[in-house]
């Protein structure tokens, strides 16, 4: 996983993925996984299991009080289970895997995730567009995937800075710096809209649902 994040699904061998892990047998990748993408599969499913089982969790809670209330609670929800989801000083690598993934290699990212581990992100969309300011249903998807992209990117550009140990950093191990991505987000849904220049989009923007599937 590490490797992948750093330099991409392509820019890796599975002779340098067995090394990595110790092995030094060449074709362990293929022994235990039969292919370098079902391998990659297995990294995306283990970690999206995790978190929409987390934020399931978190839904049921909030859904047995009534709620969510706020755009903001829906984003914290959102979030805060996507960090460290292996729980193993790893929240270096997630979210940066994914985030490339999706922009390279997305329908392989797409297939991994399917409907399987898409649960909690799905829940917390319905509760978006509820929660969201009046306007055209195509204008809210258009918004949601947005943040998708919004969120994906700036969690990797976080995991990207924290896994760099050679400077410190001001700004990303900061708690407030997650506080402040998640108000950005929902500041994003809030704003108000133009009319005019929305008469002047495409009819049927489509649906966005798993830009930001994992976190």
């Amino acid at each position: 996983m590490r490797l992948y994040a750093e330099r991409g699904v392509d820019g890796v061998t599975v002779r340098e993925i067995a090394k990595a892990a110790g092995q030094k047998n060449h074709g362990a990748v293929g022994y235990h996984f039969g292919s370098k993408e079902a391998l990659v599969k297995e990294i995306i499913a283990d970690g999206a299991r995790i978190i929409d089982e987390r934020r399931c969790r978190l839904l049921d809670e909030a859904e047995a009080n009534n709620g969510p209330r706020s755009i903001d609670e829906v984003m914290d929800i959102l979030i805060y289970p996507a960090l460290d989801p292996f729980e193993d000083g790893t929240d270096d690598c997630y979210m940066r895997f994914t985030a490339i993934l999706n922009m390279t290699h997305r329908k392989l990212f797409i297939s991994a995730i399917g409907n399987q581990w898409n649960k909690g992100y799905q829940r917390c969309l319905a509760h978006l567009r509820r929660l969201m300011p009046n306007m055209p249903a195509s204008i809210k998807n258009q918004r949601l995937m947005f943040v998708g992209g919004y969120l994906s990117m700036m969690l990797a550009l976080r995991q990207t800075a924290l896994s760099d140990t050679t400077r410190e950093h001001s700004t990303w191990p900061s708690p407030e710096t997650l506080r402040h991505i998640a108000y950005t987000a929902a500041a994003i849904l809030k704003a108000p809209h133009d009319e005019e220049a929305l008469a002047r989009l495409p009819a049927g923007v489509p649906e966005e649902s798993s830009l930001f599937a994992t976190g």
